[in-house]
């Protein structure tokens, strides 16, 4: 089903002979942004980064990168290539599991599933 999100049912749909529904991943993306609810995550995210301490975290990472190679010598790309993956690491899993929580909860509430 090409377009479409693949979601997995626990055998409720199975035992009473239905098959599972399929919800249009476009459809759902179109309305996460329409109604406003990316823009709230962003902002809830933003703000659980900067409570947890994650953004200085991070932004003493570039500035120890950009110190020890010499303003000179470094472009935004080569900081961006050097602190990405140290920065994702460095994310705390409380924050993680709170925003895949809201994501979880607007996915059941916009597709009637309740078993994501």
């Amino acid at each position: 089903m090409d377009g479409y999100m693949a979601i997995e049912f626990g055998s409720d749909y199975q035992s009473v002979g239905m098959s599972a529904p399929s919800v249009s991943k476009a459809a759902l993306e179109r309305k996460f942004i329409e109604c406003g609810e990316r823009d709230r995550m962003k902002e809830l995210l933003l703000q659980r980064l900067r409570e947890s301490g994650w953004v200085e975290e991070v932004e003493n990472m570039c500035r120890n990168y950009i110190q020890n190679k010499g303003i000179e010598q470094v472009t935004l790309e080569d900081v961006l290539s050097d602190v990405r993956v140290r920065a994702r690491r460095a994310v705390p899993d409380e924050v993680k599991r709170e925003l895949m929580h809201c994501i979880r909860s607007f996915l059941q509430q916009q597709s009637g599933i309740n078993d994501l």
